[in-house]
């Protein structure tokens, strides 16, 4: 009888927080967030692709605008490869660095510091391995644990 209701308390406890422990998609999750918060000036109305970002620089942050993030292949560009941690380092909220300093994207994940916060730990859930690391710095191990799912 202890052992059955022992199991039973396991196997409720385990349905309920593997309900909670759904994986984080790009479609799903991801998506909503930067569509709200980040399209205006990283979707493909506003911003240029990465190269013509970088040809013209400071033109486009001269009209607040970033390179284009708007699609899941644009997203993964920032975040693996080849620009390997680039959107961590922008959304990182610096509680994880020397300076403590957050990324200079951080501030528009949200209105407060607990939207921020929640859209943070979604982001981090989604990329899996959150990693400030840039290409040449990132081993094979670490790159392999990034998810991305989309």
């Amino acid at each position: 009888m202890v052992k059955t209701l022992f199991f039973l308390i396991c196997f409720v406890n385990f349905g309920i927080y593997g309900a909670s422990a759904e994986e984080v998609t790009y479609r799903r999750h991801v998506k909503p967030i930067f569509d709200e918060k980040c399209i205006g000036c990283h979707g493909k109305d506003s911003a240029p692709e990465y190269y013509a970002f970088k040809e013209e620089k400071e033109k486009w942050l001269a009209k607040g605008q970033g390179m284009r993030m708007d699609t899941y292949s644009h997203l993964i560009f920032y975040t693996a490869w080849p620009d390997t941690g680039s959107l961590m380092r922008r959304l990182d909220d610096g509680k994880n660095t020397k300076d403590g300093k957050p990324g200079n994207m951080y501030k528009y994940l949200g209105s407060t510091e607990e939207e921020r916060q929640k859209n943070l730990e979604i982001f981090k859930k989604w990329v899996g391995n959150w990693t400030l690391k840039r290409w040449n710095e990132i081993t094979k191990e670490e790159m392999n644990s990034i998810k991305v799912l989309y």
